[in-house]
């Protein structure tokens, strides 16, 4: 039975457990894979513009505290963190402001502002930065960041504009 297209009851069983474990196989598969890589698909932040406080609060000449925490979500980890800064007003236009980010630039402890000493000093190495984020004395390679992008809303409120990541 060289020529009859008749199938073997072996081919038959070989076919059937293809055709069986290939559709288990799918229907196991297709979705584990998703599980494991829908995570790195979705975006683990997103830029965004943070209040900082109101304009009216913030007297011309004082360094006017705030901070605020970026929760950003990394596949299955979610990371916190706490950033913070100070505003100086230099005159009632709110774009005659200058924020500083209050990490200093040596090794990223924080900066305190102190009315005695009219600097900000640092309490890990002693660093010392000015009004405007210079570095007046200590090991820090550069002066205090800025944040550069901010606006005022229509209710009076200062926003920043804060990076994923």
């Amino acid at each position: 039975m060289s020529g009859s297209n008749e199938m073997s009851r072996r081919d038959f069983i070989k076919v059937t457990t293809g055709i069986v474990g290939g559709v288990i196989g799918a229907a196991i598969g297709l979705p584990t894979i998703f599980y494991l890589i829908d995570p790195a698909l979705k975006e683990g932040g997103k830029d965004i513009w943070v209040s900082i406080g109101k304009f009216e609060d913030m007297q011309v000449g004082v360094p006017y505290p705030f901070s605020f925490t970026r929760v950003q979500v990394n596949g299955w980890e979610r990371t916190s963190n706490s950033f913070g800064g100070y505003a100086i007003r230099k005159s009632d236009d709110p774009n005659d402001l200058v924020i500083l980010n209050s990490r200093c630039t040596h090794l990223a402890c924080s900066v305190n502002w102190s009315e005695e000493a009219q600097a900000f000093l640092c309490p890990c190495h002693d660093a010392k930065f000015g009004i405007g984020g210079e570095v007046l004395d200590g090991p820090p390679p550069r002066p205090l960041d800025v944040y550069t992008e901010f606006r005022l809303t229509e209710d009076g409120r200062i926003e920043i504009f804060s990076k994923a990541g």
